[in-house]
């Protein structure tokens, strides 16, 4: 059996984002830390997608004994950033019965009654759950940025109102991974043209899509504001460079079990004598 190859340096090291950081200067095509190709990045997401299975097990088992530790997956990124694609094929091991998902989409006339994180707070994810975030309350300081539908002193009041608001989860057991999938505006296009290309994939397809790349600029800078404003201690972003999907794959895998890691799990002790109901059963 060949050798897998491994990352050199995790991606919880080389894709965090640290002062003076510049999205300009971030190769989208790049795979840092990871020396293989993409046959190798797909083995190694394989092979660990027991390990993922067995930590998510160890969450929802702690919160069933009174445990309140709980994972959320926050996936920003440009459409056809592949953020679909994570939640496929790096979170699909896991049970869904301990998986809570939400893609937000545009605000309904209710949600804009009420402060942008209102929709944002009732999804997140319960003790002993992992949620994962498709957009989030980001999409309320980037669109609106680049679209000029929030004067600039509410955008200010927001980015501190998330940093308050990932602060709390944090504070409540939440391990938080922020990750933009950053690809590039010529990759974006290849996509797009691939999902007219193939009929099973027509579905995915948005002229909409088309109105928001023309602003592709004005969202790289969006995007780099709100990195700055709410890049914390407590919840950092990772910027994954995001052109090989196989390669987003195997880092937002690493950086989930990073995080789990971090949460320090352990199988819930029995409350009860393991000898003695090992005797009832064998005699039922």
């Amino acid at each position: 059996m060949a050798r897998l190859v491994d990352f050199t340096k995790h991606p919880s090291k080389t894709l965090k984002v640290g002062n003076g950081f510049a999205l300009a200067d971030t190769d989208p095509d790049a795979t840092p830390g990871f020396s293989g190709m993409k046959a190798d990045g797909k083995a190694l997401l394989a092979d660990l997608d027991g390990k993922l299975a067995e930590y998510q097990e160890k969450l929802f088992a702690e919160s069933r004994f009174g445990g309140t530790k709980r994972l959320l997956l926050i996936l920003q990124g440009m459409d056809t950033a592949g953020k679909g694609g994570i939640v496929n094929h790096v979170m699909a091991p896991m049970d869904p019965q301990g998986v809570q998902f939400k893609a937000f989409k545009a605000p309904t006339p209710e949600e804009k009654s009420y402060d942008f994180l209102w929709r944002i707070e009732k999804e997140v994810p319960a003790a002993g759950m992992v949620g994962i975030f498709d957009r989030s309350q980001y999409e309320d300081v980037l669109i609106h940025r680049v679209h000029g539908w929030t004067p600039p002193e509410e955008l200010k009041r927001r980015y501190v109102a998330i940093n308050e608001f990932e602060a709390r989860l944090t504070d409540s057991g939440t391990k938080i991974v922020k990750v933009m999938l950053y690809i590039s505006r010529d990759e974006q296009k290849e996509r797009l043209l691939a999902r007219l290309d193939n009929p099973a994939k027509h579905w995915k397809y948005s002229r909409g899509d088309l109105d928001e790349r023309a602003f592709w600029a004005d969202y790289m800078a969006a995007y780099q504001v709100a990195i700055d404003e709410t890049n914390t201690e407590v919840a950092p972003w990772h910027v994954v460079p995001a052109n090989k999907k196989w390669f987003a794959r195997i880092a937002v895998q690493q950086l989930v079990l990073g995080a789990f890691a971090d949460l320090h799990l352990e199988w819930p002790k029995a409350d009860f004598d393991v000898a003695v109901e090992r005797e009832i059963v064998e005699r039922s």
